[in-house]
């Protein structure tokens, strides 16, 4: 079965999703350099460690959700931070299948030096828009309203 031709062909570099995940994984891969470089992190491991160290406390399951990670990266990535001893993991009074998890001193003091380089790096993209930071801003958090269900 043969689809029509549409009028205009797609330019995919012009398609705005496709701009968005380029755009999104080529700074999320120049961020990663500084904290593997600094810290040996894998990407996993660098968003569960700033889920955990925002929320202090928090489920795997949450963490999954909030940082769009598959439950299978997830528990890497907390495997790895308990073992490094930066996060540790106590099961529910309520629900023994469900784990809280928070950080230790050192993983807190990892998380706190990780959030300003986080911070510092966000400022040097946003001073590089050269003003369009705001408007960056707003129209992702329209998309973000968007998509939400």
């Amino acid at each position: 079965m043969s689809h029509p031709r549409p009028d205009q062909e797609l330019v995919l570099e012009n398609f705005l999703p496709y701009r968005l995940n380029r755009a999104a994984e080529a700074i999320s891969q120049e961020f990663s350099r500084l904290y593997r470089h600094q810290y040996d992190l894998t990407r996993p491991e660098w968003r569960c460690l700033a889920t955990v160290g925002q929320y202090r406390t928090v489920t795997a399951t949450a963490v999954a959700r909030h940082s769009a990670m598959h439950k299978t990266k997830v528990s890497r990535a907390v495997a790895a931070l308990e073992k490094r001893r930066w996060l540790l993991r106590t099961e529910d009074e309520g629900d023994r299948r469900i784990e809280h998890l928070r950080l230790t001193a050192s993983g807190l003091a990892a998380y706190n030096e990780l959030s300003a380089v986080a911070q510092a790096y966000q400022e040097r993209l946003l001073k590089e828009l050269r003003g369009g930071g705001a408007d960056l801003q707003k129209g992702l958090a329209a998309i973000e309203l968007r998509l939400k269900t």
